[in-house]
């Protein structure tokens, strides 16, 4: 396999992990005022999360999935793929988990090369033939190969916590202007509401991105491009006729997956990642030039 770094995702990457630490600090002053102006909760606090984040992210994407840890013996062609296909991206194998879920989708998670986990619905696993299964466990290795996964992490914790003082600080904040320190309150709101929005943001500009960076890199490590557009599209045909209802507790989870939970044209707007059809025509072309070689 002739891999080769992507300067662009690692650039992107860069810019993103130097923003998130200035929104860290910003972060923390809201919750500094949230907090009536105590230093030690506010530390606390966010700390807490944050090594909560960092040595658990695994654990609690598959718990939000209802997704499990799953051996050999019970997915043994699984494994059997995915350890073939670490080795091909020389990578240590990561943990496999299955989600029994109708919706046909797969992501990555963990906060580095050694602790990473695979996880694809059961769903998935009916849909694509061998080849095509391999494409998209391929583009998930490719984004643990990147380490993209992490700084996606942390930029979802981020946003994730941020909307959450916007959310309940609204809701048991209202009346704060009568009580003592009710105007921090409110500062720390209108602070936390910024802090989502350019997370918000950020999310979605390093995940387009990093969504062709991967279908790029599960195109060398397999060497089979067409695999991974035919994957696409049939995860994509599958996703039109699944009503929404039955996406709409897993939408959270949408930049971590292959193709996202979303359907009209204000989602598509929104999405964390490019359209199908442009993934496809890279990877068409991919194809094409690895047949000219």
């Amino acid at each position: 396999m002739q891999w080769q770094p992507d300067w662009g995702l690692r650039a992107r990457m860069g810019v993103t992990m130097f923003l998130l630490f200035a929104l860290y600090i910003v972060f923390f002053a809201a919750l500094w005022a949230y907090s009536g102006g105590s230093l030690l909760i506010a530390g606390l606090v966010i700390g807490s999360f944050s090594l909560g984040q960092y040595f658990f992210s695994d654990k609690l994407a598959l718990r939000s999935m209802g997704a499990k840890t799953v051996s050999e013996e019970e997915y043994p062609e699984l494994h059997a793929a995915v350890q073939r296909l670490a080795q091909q991206a020389d990578l240590p194998k990561p943990t496999v988990a299955v989600a029994d879920d109708r919706v046909p989708n797969a992501f990555a998670t963990g906060r580095n090369q050694k602790n990473a986990a695979v996880c694809v619905t059961t769903g998935l696993l009916q849909t694509l033939n061998q080849d095509e299964l391999e494409g998209v466990l391929a583009h998930e290795l490719a984004h643990v190969k990147n380490r993209d996964v992490m700084v996606m992490t942390i930029a979802s914790f981020l946003s994730t916590i941020a909307f959450m003082i916007v959310r309940w600080g609204a809701f048991f904040g209202g009346g704060g202007q009568r009580r003592q320190g009710g105007g921090g309150i409110i500062v720390a709101i209108l602070v936390s509401l910024v802090v989502w929005i350019i997370s918000y943001v950020l999310i979605r500009a390093l995940s387009r991105y990093r969504e062709y960076a991967a279908d790029r890199g599960a195109a060398v490590i397999t060497g089979k491009p067409s695999a991974l557009a035919s994957a696409l599209m049939k995860i994509s045909g599958e996703m039109e006729k699944i009503p929404s209802n039955d996406m709409r507790d897993e939408a959270e989870m949408n930049a971590f997956f292959i193709i996202p939970i979303s359907k009209g044209a204000i989602a598509r707007l929104f999405s964390t990642h490019p359209p199908t059809e442009k993934r496809i025509d890279q990877l068409n072309r991919l194809e094409r030039e690895m047949e000219g070689l």
